[in-house]
């Protein structure tokens, strides 16, 4: 099993910057893939905001293109996401994820934190 647990959000006004990070726990070795998604008020759907690999290779909404960066630190088990510029409508509540890779049974597996919610102002 692999928990998550996110933290950093808050309201804040447009403009502002933020720093969201999720601890994960557990069978961490067997993490491949990471990211953060979103999901937006009145949407059930979640939207994939950036995920990152266990090597570094990032990828982006094109939405959060050169406000949002993804980063890791594998050693302390630690994901993380500067929002640079955030606009109200980046308002969401946040969810990390993390997926299984080859070295463990159960090979593609998702795991979710409970969320953390960002309000942005105007």
């Amino acid at each position: 099993q692999i928990q998550l647990v996110e933290s950093g959000g808050v309201l804040v006004q447009a403009g502002d910057s933020l720093r969201l990070s999720c601890v994960a726990s557990g069978d961490t070795i067997c993490i491949s893939e990471m990211g953060w998604y979103r999901q937006l008020p009145g949407r059930k759907e979640r939207e994939l905001v950036a995920e990152i690999t266990s090597g570094g290779s990032a990828n982006t909404l094109d939405s959060a293109k050169g406000r949002f960066t993804i980063s890791r630190d594998n050693a302390k088990n630690t994901l993380y996401m500067q929002m640079n510029s955030l606009r109200p409508d980046d308002t969401a509540v946040y969810y990390c994820n993390a997926r299984k890779g080859t070295l463990c049974s159960g090979y593609g597996m998702n795991y979710w934190g409970k969320g953390t919610l960002v309000t942005v102002s105007s």
